[in-house]
């Protein structure tokens, strides 16, 4: 009787793993794999998870907190939960307007959406379907200097007090897994694309009537015979900039007037140099395991990170969420808030904005019990103290 519930009752999905079951049976193959993998043999994509699950809690009893206090004040706003959406790209293959699905399940719960600059939405439209969002938006440091400073434009114009900086992708790690999953580049093996065929809702959703989803918020810098999926991946991968260095973040920091947080440290050395730079934030992440394989897991490098940067810059944490526990950990460890992609992509490519919202209240109920399970009545208290 221990099986994942495999019906469409969003309230009988009682977990992330659930739920990641669920979009696992509606995708494609090839899309699973582009949502669920990692790099070359997944050690970090595996170690982001296990070295969350070996840390324990130390909890106490007779400690009464019927409503914990779970509000934080992150880059200088109160918010409600301790969470945000991350970054990813290229959402609508999971899920038609994916990234509308994922801000409107962000704003209904006051809480922040990261927009990828390789969404298949634009940023207007984003502010248009979600007009109260919490909006962040990611750039990926871009070789054309006058697309960049576009794309930094519009996101003022569209109100994003917070620019997220990835510094980890600008070259593409080794995810062979997905890979395998073409014949040769975007051109699927015939294996998946009779895989494709045994779902017909996803194609119904997905691919009618226009095909794969485009980079929207990149076409008006895309040659107009490039904008299709081929064509656009192409071109994200020429124009990234590989030579992005601290000199021009440095510049970049002069430029952006809002919040700027740095994506991508994993290093010490390099959150302190941040700070020296006036980063307002930065991510601990490894990319969800998805880029340098054998790299730290997010967990280790947090243990190591946050006590170096302590009360001079806020520090999120991100890669390897997938319980309210694990929420727990990060901020025990010092974490300020957490962002999670991947967890809600399952939600999302289960039942679109339904399913990412569905994932969202798991993860805000799993923290509320857990916090009450270990006597802790304000989430700001926690500390390695509670850890074992």
């Amino acid at each position: 009787m221990r099986r994942y519930y495999r019906g469409h009752d969003l309230q009988r999905i009682h977990s992330v793993a659930e739920m990641a079951a669920a979009a696992r049976a509606r995708l494609p193959h090839f899309a699973w794999e582009y949502l669920a993998g990692g790099a070359e043999d997944e050690l970090t994509l595996s170690r982001n998870v296990s070295d969350l699950q070996a840390i324990g809690l130390q909890a106490h009893t007779l400690r009464p907190c019927a409503e914990p206090k779970r509000e934080v004040t992150l880059l200088g706003k109160a918010r409600p939960l301790p969470i945000g959406i991350g970054p990813s790209g290229y959402n609508g293959m999971l899920w038609p307007d994916a990234d509308l699905a994922l801000a409107r399940a962000a704003a209904r719960r006051r809480l922040p959406f990261t927009l990828s600059t390789v969404s298949n939405a634009t940023i207007e439209a984003v502010r248009q379907a979600a007009p109260e969002l919490d909006f962040w938006f990611q750039l990926y440091p871009m070789k054309a200097a006058e697309m960049q400073e576009d794309l930094l434009l519009r996101a003022e114009r569209a109100g994003c007090e917070v620019l997220v900086v990835t510094t980890d992708a600008s070259i593409l790690g080794n995810r062979e897994w997905d890979r395998r999953s073409f014949a040769r580049p975007r051109q699927l093996s015939l294996r998946n694309k009779l895989d494709v065929l045994l779902h017909p809702g996803w194609m119904k959703r997905v691919l009618y009537p226009g095909g794969m989803p485009v980079l929207g918020n990149l076409a008006p810098y895309i040659p107009p015979a490039e904008r299709n999926a081929l064509g656009s991946m192409k071109f994200v991968s020429e124009q990234m900039d590989t030579q992005f260095s601290w000199d021009k973040l440095a510049r970049l920091r002069q430029r952006w007037q809002g919040k700027l947080v740095l994506k991508g440290i994993l290093h010490e050395e390099d959150a302190l140099q941040a700070v020296a730079l006036g980063m307002d934030g930065i991510v601990v992440t490894n990319h969800g395991g998805r880029q340098l394989d054998g790299s730290l897991s997010a967990i280790r490098a947090l243990q190591r990170i946050a006590p170096a940067v302590a009360g001079r810059t806020t520090v999120l944490f991100d890669s390897g969420i997938r319980r309210g526990t694990d929420i727990v950990k990060a901020l025990a460890l010092g974490a300020d808030a957490v962002l999670s992609a991947r967890a809600t992509l399952y939600g999302v490519a289960t039942a679109g904005e339904a399913g990412a919202g569905r994932v969202l209240d798991l993860l805000a109920e799993e923290l509320k019990r857990n916090l009450q399970l270990m006597g802790c009545d304000d989430i700001n208290a926690l500390d390695s103290r509670w850890l074992c």
